[in-house]
């Protein structure tokens, strides 16, 4: 195996790194930055094994190799190198996304390479250099950066040890590591190039499945501390939601003229902060969510929606086979044969009441 190309082949694919006008420093960056990510990585075992190492990390490495073995054995998740190895990266985030759209679309910019196909982002190890490229960017375009804790290298590099466990999630409430091993893992089960949202919505299934599996048989305090943290997350992808919905509505009405939508959009976006400073006002002072509504944008609600479009699909899909990974894994294969037309109206198909109320607006 020629191992240099393999590992630009894959540092590339899995941070969204694409382009067809990249240059060789782009290219290289994203090399260097998944070759000093694994170089961090050390077998969990040695963590353990470390005396020097904190014993809050231990337990949470210890937990993090159940919820790994528990991919395996009760949700049919691969059996590889990945997640056996943890990597301290000082720092908040694994890379850092920019994605961008028009003022009025929330239709994602794309960059492509072969292997990977289209995607709606480009990744960065570092936040300089993403922040950097985001200001290169057509002035008439929404754009925003934002951290990422994970990524996968969809199997590329389980020869090299494969992805390891980071320090940008570990600490996670236990269920949201769990989901958080078990989105990354399922990328390695099926992805399709140039279809980011339906290979997002099926992790973003899996990992929501998973987790609820997970927790049932852990704690009664690992299922309190997941519901506080899930009830806000659901709360705000809700009003998320309704409101790229209502965007998406005023964008696509073809009697308006364009002063009149933008107009529309500023009352919509003042509208969604309003109404996110009241349901924070219920959280206890937790504010995780601050970042994303100072910085939202067109960009930011479209690349959102990648992870939710197609959940309730999946979902119907899953209970139509039975409740079983494996045989459910089959089928979204078979899915991720067919030309994206066709996948698309089959998932439509399989939960048409959820496509219709979430795509009522569309011609």
């Amino acid at each position: 195996m020629k191992r240099l190309p393999a590992l630009a082949f894959v540092a590339m694919l899995s941070a969204g790194c694409a382009s067809n006008t990249a240059g060789v420093g782009y290219y290289w960056q994203s090399v260097s930055g998944h070759l000093k990510l694994m170089q961090a990585a050390r077998p969990v075992d040695d963590w353990l094994a470390d005396e020097a190492a904190p014993s809050r990390l231990k337990e949470r490495l210890e937990k993090a190799r159940r919820i790994r073995q528990f991919a395996v054995s009760e949700l049919a998740l691969p059996d590889n190198a990945s997640y056996h190895r943890y990597a301290d990266l000082q720092r908040r985030a694994a890379v850092y996304n920019v994605v961008a759209a028009p003022a009025l679309s929330l239709t994602l910019e794309t960059w492509c390479f072969p292997v990977a196909g289209c995607v709606g982002y480009r990744g960065y190890f570092l936040e300089s250099d993403a922040r950097s490229f985001a200001d290169s960017l057509d002035e008439a375009l929404e754009v925003a950066v934002y951290p990422v804790q994970a990524y996968s290298t969809l199997g590329w590099m389980n020869w090299a040890g494969g992805d390891p466990l980071l320090s940008t999630f570990i600490t996670y409430p236990e269920g949201e590591l769990a989901r958080i091993i078990f989105h990354e893992l399922s990328h390695q089960v099926v992805y399709v190039q140039n279809d980011t949202a339906f290979n997002e919505s099926f992790a973003t299934t899996v990992e929501r499945l998973g987790g609820a599996r997970w927790l049932n048989r852990s704690t009664d305090q690992a299922r309190a501390d997941y519901a506080t943290f899930d009830n806000r997350r659901r709360a705000f992808r809700a009003l998320t939601r309704s409101t790229r919905e209502r965007l998406k509505a005023i964008y696509e009405d073809a009697h308006l003229l364009d002063d009149t939508k933008l107009q529309r959009k500023a009352v919509a976006m003042a509208d969604f902060r309003q109404q996110y400073e009241r349901l924070k006002a219920g959280w206890n002072g937790y504010a995780g969510y601050d970042p994303f509504v100072a910085a939202a944008n067109n960009a930011t609600f479209a690349a959102q929606a990648a992870y939710d479009d197609w959940v309730p699909a999946f979902e119907a899909l899953f209970e139509r086979e039975g409740r079983d990974f494996t045989r459910f894994y089959d089928a979204v294969r078979a899915l991720a044969h067919r030309p994206k037309e066709e996948r698309q109206a089959a998932l439509r198909e399989l939960a048409p009441a959820a496509f219709a109320a979430n795509h009522h607006d569309c011609p």
